[in-house]
């Protein structure tokens, strides 16, 4: 039982808490856990259900993945729906640090569904030590401001805060939107990042990038690293984004690395079948085939 969580519809392919024995060998993996915030949006609001529309997309979707050949091999248990608080991000931010603590605590990496951007730095929290970790960050913005509208937490900042926490290394996929102040502390903290373009262009580089990683590994996935084409249904949509190949490919270069913790976010559907939600089930999906 982990404190502050709700339970609405399960994620595709996911068990409940009585499939699994007492005993460590048949303990889920992965726990999925739904984070529906959106309070420091600032353009487009609704990825509130974000979680309950990428929930109901995954059943859009078999249990064998294709080009990989491989069905699903690991457990997944899908925990439910963090009690966020709207409009309080500190207490909906010591919510989620309480659930995913509790998470790792009992050796299950958790996928996070978003909810805005900002949830990010809550999850990440709740890791004791990030000195050893590469955040691998796929979104359309750098997300590297100070500050945003007055506000140090916001969808606009996360990865400021989350460099705050030190990690290892910060490598993002998919920019094509940033200040000048993002530009230079980028720079003044060794923060890799690249465009679409460079991605389209040599493709096999930027998986060659993701499958060099040594050590565990965080994946952050604002869907709005998607051209609007593919998903427009987000907070803060950008043209000239990746194509869902383009996203599947580099997920991909993920087999076999360790992965600590995966988030998608910024979903901001409000009607099944939305191809943002579509994508975004896709995106978890991929990542379980590899494990």
């Amino acid at each position: 039982m982990y404190l502050y969580t709700e339970n609405p519809l399960k994620f595709a392919f996911s068990r409940e808490e009585d499939d699994y024995s007492s005993s460590l060998t048949d303990k889920p993996l992965f726990g999925i856990l739904g984070v529906p915030f959106d309070s420091t949006t600032t353009y487009q609001p609704g990825a509130r259900y974000g979680p309950l529309f990428v929930r109901e997309a995954s059943y859009n979707f078999e249990g064998y993945n294709l080009f990989l050949d491989k069905g699903l091999q690991k457990g997944v248990w899908d925990i439910g729906n963090l009690e966020s608080v709207p409009g309080n991000f500190q207490k909906t931010c010591s919510n989620l640090e309480s659930v995913i603590t509790s998470l790792l605590e009992d050796g299950i990496t958790p996928i996070t569904i978003g909810g805005e951007h900002s949830i990010s730095y809550g999850v990440l929290k709740a890791y004791d030590d990030l000195q050893n970790v590469t955040i691998l960050h796929f979104d359309a913005h750098m997300d590297l401001r100070e500050d945003y509208m007055g506000e140090k937490f916001s969808h606009a900042t996360v990865m400021h805060r989350i460099q705050d926490l030190e990690p290892l290394h910060i490598i993002q996929m998919g920019i094509r939107s940033a200040s000048p102040e993002e530009m230079q502390f980028a720079q003044d903290k060794g923060i890799e990042y690249y465009t679409p373009r460079e991605i389209k262009e040599n493709r096999e580089k930027m998986e060659k990038i993701i499958s060099q990683i040594e050590g565990p590994i965080y994946v952050t996935v604002d869907i709005d690293v998607l051209d609007p084409a593919y998903a427009p249904s987000v907070g803060t949509p950008a043209p000239g984004g990746l194509n869902p190949s383009d996203l599947e490919r580099l997920i991909f270069s993920l087999e076999r690395k360790e992965v600590v913790g995966l988030d998608v976010v910024e979903v901001s559907a409000n009607s099944v079948g939305d191809s943002t939600s579509i994508n975004a089930a896709k995106t978890i999906l991929d990542f379980l085939f590899l494990q």
